[in-house]
C-alpha cells in the first residue's frame, strides 16, 4: 500500500456494510480507495484497498450480523398490487418514532395517499398509494435498506 490507512476507518465501514445488509461499500478519500464486497458465504467482508486485499478485524463493538429473515413464500416483485421502492434507500413507516405507522396489513388507502418514506441522501422521500384498497401484506419494516423496485405494500 502506498498510502497509510486508518484500520479504524476500515472497521466502521465494514460496520455500515453489516448494519445496513449491504453486499458492497465503496469509500474515496485523498487518492485512497477502498471497496468492500460480502460474499454470502462469508460472515466476514473482505476488502480491497487501492487494489490490495485485506480482511478486517471484528471489534467488539461491531453489532452482530441480523439472523432474522423475512422469509416470504410469495414474490411479489412483480405482483401488480405491490407498491414498489422508486429509488434505493431506507425504508420508514412512520413519519417518526412517536407517531405511529403510515399503513398496517387491514389499513384501507387511497390512490395517492403516503404509505412510507424512503430515506436517500439524507432526504425522506414519500412513497404514494397508487391504487386505493386494503393493505394486505407489509413486506418490510422501518429501517430495512431496499433496492429500485423492491416491493414494500401489497393493495388488494
Amino acid at each position: 500500500m502506498s498510502e497509510q490507512i486508518d484500520i479504524k476507518a476500515i472497521n466502521k465501514l465494514a460496520e455500515i456494510l453489516e448494519q445496513h445488509g449491504l453486499t458492497e461499500l465503496e469509500y474515496e478519500i485523498d487518492n485512497c480507495r477502498v471497496c468492500l464486497t460480502k460474499d454470502n458465504f462469508m460472515r466476514q467482508p473482505a476488502v480491497a484497498v487501492n487494489g490490495a486485499a485485506y480482511t478486517p478485524q471484528q471489534t467488539e463493538s461491531a453489532p452482530a450480523a441480523k439472523t432474522e429473515q423475512k422469509i416470504e413464500p410469495v414474490d411479489d416483485s412483480e405482483n401488480p398490487n405491490a407498491v414498489k421502492s422508486p429509488m434505493v434507500g431506507v425504508v420508514y413507516l412512520a413519519p417518526d418514532t412517536t407517531k405511529p405507522n403510515y399503513v398496517k396489513v387491514g389499513s384501507l388507502v387511497a390512490e395517492g395517499d403516503t404509505v412510507c418514506l424512503i430515506e436517500a441522501m439524507k432526504t425522506f422521500n414519500p412513497v404514494k398509494a397508487h391504487k386505493s384498497g386494503k393493505v394486505t401484506k407489509v413486506l418490510v419494516e422501518t429501517g430495512d435498506p431496499i433496492e429500485y423496485g423492491q416491493a414494500l405494500i401489497v393493495i388488494e
